[in-house]
């Protein structure tokens, strides 16, 4: 089992920035890949970025190339969400998820890739 734990979220003005976490625990070693989905009121979850928990590379949505970074601390298990020039399209739910699946390597924008998924964290951001 991995267990997620995410933090960071809150609300922002437009043009501002957050970090958003998530704590990795439990058998983190069988991890492929980690990614950030969201999933605004009303609308379907959507692939925000991704990264191979191996090599750390990492790929991202058209729609939050440029602004958002994902990143990870090896050591604490943790990884991270910089977003920067924030947007109110943006608002939405955050949710980290883990896959231990091979498939997500040619899969990592598909939601079914992932086996884990944290319980979401709030980002607003006001226009």
């Amino acid at each position: 089992q991995v267990v997620l734990v995410e933090s960071g979220g809150g609300l922002v003005q437009a043009g501002g920035s957050l970090r958003l976490s998530c704590a990795a625990s439990g058998r983190t070693f069988s991890n492929y890949g980690m990614g950030w989905f969201r999933q605004a009121p009303g609308k379907e979850r959507e692939f925000v970025a991704a990264m191979n928990w191996g090599d750390g590379s990492t790929y991202y949505a058209d729609s939050v190339k440029g602004r958002f970074t994902i990143s990870r601390d090896s050591a604490e298990n943790t990884v991270y969400l910089q977003m920067n020039s924030l947007k109110p399209e943006d608002t939405a739910v955050y949710y980290c998820a883990a896959s231990v699946e091979i498939r997500w390597r040619r899969d990592y924008t598909d939601s079914v890739s992932y086996d884990y998924w944290g319980q979401g964290t709030h980002v607003t951001v006001s226009s």
